[in-house]
C-alpha cells in the first residue's frame, strides 16, 4: 500500500530527502508522495522513513492503494534493476 500525506502536514520538508525512492515532493500546499513509486521502503527499510522523521506523523497509508509486500518488491525492482533489496 502507498503512502499518503495527510493535510496535517506542515510543509516542512523533512521527509522529501529521506525517501530512498524520491517519490516525495513539493506539492501547492503540503507535500504529495507519487503511488507509483512508494513502496513504503520495503526493499531498503523495515520502516517507512517518511514517517519515522515527520514531527506531525502526517504520512499514513493509502487505503486506496493496498498493496502486498510481494507487490511492494516488485514495484522496488521495477525501480530499481538490479539492485538486491535489503529490508
Amino acid at each position: 500500500m502507498a503512502f499518503i500525506i495527510s493535510d496535517e502536514c506542515i510543509a516542512c520538508g523533512a521527509c522529501e530527502a529521506e525517501c530512498p525512492n524520491e517519490a516525495i515532493s513539493e506539492g501547492a500546499e503540503i507535500y504529495v508522495i507519487d503511488p507509483d513509486k512508494c513502496t513504503e521502503c520495503v526493499g531498503f527499510y523495515d520502516t517507512q522513513q517518511c514517517l519515522d522523521v515527520c514531527p506531525v506523523e502526517a504520512p499514513g497509508p493509502d487505503p486506496d492503494r493496498v498493496e502486498t509486500r510481494e507487490q511492494l518488491l516488485a514495484k522496488f525492482a521495477e525501480l530499481h534493476p538490479g539492485k538486491a533489496p535489503v529490508a
